[in-house]
């Protein structure tokens, strides 16, 4: 039998919040702990890191007061945790979600959901067994103007589909990768410039032109030291038609974020990072803005404001107390990481094309 969940509190004073655990305090944690505390419906009250030290540090400065553990399973047993962050390496994800979920605790898991589909299935099939919320983390489907694009595009403003393009052109320096043992292993990372910067461009990518029904792709090492990939290229057939081009890599410099160009037979979107840079709809008036984008991770990953993942944090707590499916279930979250495990099928089939959807036995590691 499952352990009993302690009651999702309503949201309103500071005392009403739902109690915030945070599993793994590297890079990627402060910017939970901030979401968290920014998001006026939860408190971080404890968190986790193998590391003592780490974990100790993190505590306060991100969480003062918060409990501090180093054992997942000790804190997990913590009654006053209703929902935790998963921010381990990509790797260890679905473990965590499955142990959080048989602890009773609601899930927002940082991206990629796993690096196997088989990973991320098991952690979907806990969340269900033991009756709890699991949301994925992709900031960029928050954003106003992807939610704006969304709307042109699902109305039919841009008319019929016809290329629907992700660049997602980064830098990422020789000590970024040297700063974690895990970083661009297969083991614990899961991939390169795709599985840990690209996913979310991709992940956007699938949210405005729907799945893919088969690609072509290359991966490469063309700069890097390491043993996965700093850059890749596809071409992508969607399931409604259209084609379009995928490109991720970590290898140029100075880096330049994200673009998303969508293209109809009656219009044209682009998005650059999180401003509409182009909207070319005929008898439409533009909602194109000006000015740059805002702050980018391209170069930097510590860049990254908390905005979305307060979004993703208030979600989810909407969803424990409506007791509804979060904006990003796990399902949601799966399909950029089929999309990139098919990238890297075909890549090691030299360049052959791949339908989706994938089976588990196409799921391997290695480009």
């Amino acid at each position: 039998m499952p352990p009993k969940k302690t009651a999702a509190k309503k949201s309103g004073a500071k005392s009403d919040r739902l109690g915030w655990g945070i599993i793994g305090c590297g890079v990627i944690a402060p910017t939970h702990a901030n979401a968290v505390r920014d998001s006026g419906t939860a408190n971080v009250v404890a968190c986790c890191d193998v590391v003592p030290g780490l974990a100790k540090q993190f505590a306060e400065k991100y969480a003062p007061g918060a409990r501090v553990y180093t054992s997942m399973d000790e804190m997990l047993n913590d009654p006053e945790i209703q929902a935790v962050s998963i921010c381990t390496p990509s790797g260890l994800h679905s473990q965590c979600c499955i142990a959080a979920a048989q602890a009773g605790k609601h899930i927002l898991c940082e991206k990629p959901l796993d690096i196997s589909l088989e990973a991320i299935d098991a952690a979907i099939a806990a969340a269900k067994e033991y009756n709890v919320k699991l949301s994925g983390v992709f900031q960029r489907r928050t954003y106003a103007s992807s939610k704006k694009v969304r709307e042109a595009v699902k109305s039919g403003k841009l008319g019929k589909l016809v290329i629907g393009d992700a660049y997602q052109k980064y830098f990422r320096s020789h000590q970024y990768y040297a700063s974690g043992s895990w970083r661009a292993t297969w083991e614990l990372d899961g991939g390169g410039a795709l599985m840990n910067q690209g996913v979310h461009g991709i992940d956007l990518l699938l949210y405005l032109m729907g799945d893919v029904k088969r690609l072509s792709a290359y991966a490469r090492r063309l700069v890097r030291n390491i043993e996965v990939e700093d850059t890749a290229v596809a071409i992508v057939e969607f399931v409604n038609g259209a084609v379009g081009v995928i490109e991720g890599t970590t290898s140029v410099t100075p880096g330049y974020g994200c673009r998303i160009e969508i293209s109809g037979d009656n219009g044209t979107i682009v998005l650059n990072e999180d401003k509409i840079t182009t909207w070319d709809i005929p008898g439409e008036d533009s909602e194109a803005e000006a000015g740059a984008a805002g702050k980018s991770t391209a170069a930097d990953p510590t860049a990254l404001t908390a905005s979305g993942h307060t979004a993703h944090v208030i979600d989810l707590c909407g969803a424990i107390r409506d007791n509804r499916e979060p904006e990003i279930p796990g399902s949601e979250a799966r399909r950029a990481v089929q999309v990139i495990k098919a990238i890297y099928k075909s890549s090691r089939e030299g360049g052959a094309t791949v339908e989706l959807p994938l089976s588990y036995t196409d799921d391997g590691p290695g480009i």
